[in-house]
């Protein structure tokens, strides 16, 4: 008899191979997942705490393990350009493998504590009860989805073999070669962008800029997934005028003037409670500075903004999808994504038109296996 994949037992998480790593010749294992190459002795873990060596092979502890299941709004990720209008099945596991001091999810990304990781579902469980939850797409977000790359992945085929579509919130730091598995199943992304200089990087998150940037160059160019960027505007450390003219002449230059491109505000958490908030002042600024640099489609987030969560037309300038927040207020594409006035084709990925003036919010969904 076929087990049921949405009842059958997966195996214990600690007991999951991962996948991208090589044995050196001192003995140790290296982590082939991300630019961190991380070398570890037996009982060691990588810096994201969640991939492990056990015995002479590497094993991710938190397969089918999550954090938590929430039914969102498609623009809370943020997407602006990808079904505007529909639902998204979200969850995360634990861990990271970027050490920002103001991470914002800091309590599960930075969680080394496996009892938070509350939920056991299969990836078939997950896109099942994604779908009939009315749901047009499953999202890996919370923490970073290329620590739980497998799951992940495995989840997005699941998600496909039912007609939903898959999301990815990420750093984008990772290898070419896991990088080139992981993007092929993803349908959209929103990538953050965190600053654009290496010092930045590297004092506030650990890491490094040009993979980052390799990461967007390669989706954008070598791929189908739809691509988003999010840069946390955090005050007197990445909102200077000079950093954000080369940022967003780089995105224009390198990935094109259509990608959308959020800016968000910073609120004190974790380990930067001692900086201010993020005045509406410099995300204006920033929209400002972008729009001069040839970018179509610049937002604000995390602020109460109307004009910076709408949409318009990169031809005659209408307003296409009017936001209010997650609530779209007014929308008025052609099915075929066209604008109405002029007609031209609005970038993104569309469908039937949404319902408008409808409150959206996050809505808590427990998942378990049986």
């Amino acid at each position: 008899m076929t087990p049921n994949p949405l009842t059958a037992p997966i195996a214990p998480a600690d007991q999951h191979p991962a996948r991208w790593w090589h044995r050196l010749d001192d003995g140790r294992i290296q982590c082939d997942l991300c630019p961190r190459d991380c070398k570890l002795h037996e009982g060691q873990r990588g810096l994201c705490f969640v991939r492990q060596r056990v015995g002479e092979a590497m094993v991710l502890t938190t397969y089918g393990r999550s954090s938590g299941f929430c039914i969102d709004p498609i623009e809370k990720k943020p997407l602006n350009h990808f079904l505007p209008g529909s639902q998204v099945f979200s969850f995360g596991t634990a861990g990271c493998n970027l050490a920002c001091k103001f991470c914002q999810n800091w309590d599960i990304s930075k969680s080394r504590e496996m009892d938070r990781l509350m939920d056991q579902a299969s990836p078939a469980q997950i896109a099942q009860v994604a779908r009939d939850a009315g749901c047009a797409s499953v999202a890996f977000t919370y923490n970073d989805p290329v620590i739980f790359a497998e799951y992940a992945m495995d989840t997005a085929d699941a998600c496909h073999a039912l007609g939903l579509k898959t999301v990815a919130v990420t750093a984008g730091y990772i290898h070419a070669e896991p990088r080139r598995e992981f993007f092929a199943k993803m349908d959209a992304a929103n990538i953050d962008l965190k600053g654009f200089t290496d010092d930045f990087y590297f004092q506030q998150t650990g890491a490094h800029l040009a993979p980052v940037l390799e990461t967007l160059e390669y989706v954008q160019h070598e791929t189908d997934c739809w691509l988003e960027l999010t840069t946390l505007l955090i005050p007197g450390l990445n909102d200077s005028d000079a950093e954000l003219q080369a940022l967003t002449r780089w995105v224009a230059e390198h990935l094109g003037p259509d990608v959308p491109l959020h800016f968000t505000a910073f609120h004190p958490d974790y380990k930067l409670t001692e900086v201010a908030p993020t005045p509406a002042a410099t995300l204006q600024r920033a929209c400002r500075i972008a729009r001069d640099n040839g970018l179509h489609h610049v937002y604000t987030g995390n602020v109460h903004d109307p004009a910076g969560g709408t949409t318009f037309c990169s031809g005659c300038g209408a307003p296409l999808i009017v936001r209010d927040w997650h609530e779209i207020l007014h929308y008025e594409l052609t099915p075929e994504g066209r604008c109405p006035h002029c007609g031209a084709l609005l970038a993104g990925r569309f469908g039937a038109p949404p319902a408008t003036g409808q409150a959206r919010r996050r809505i808590p969904v427990r998942v378990a296996m049986a």
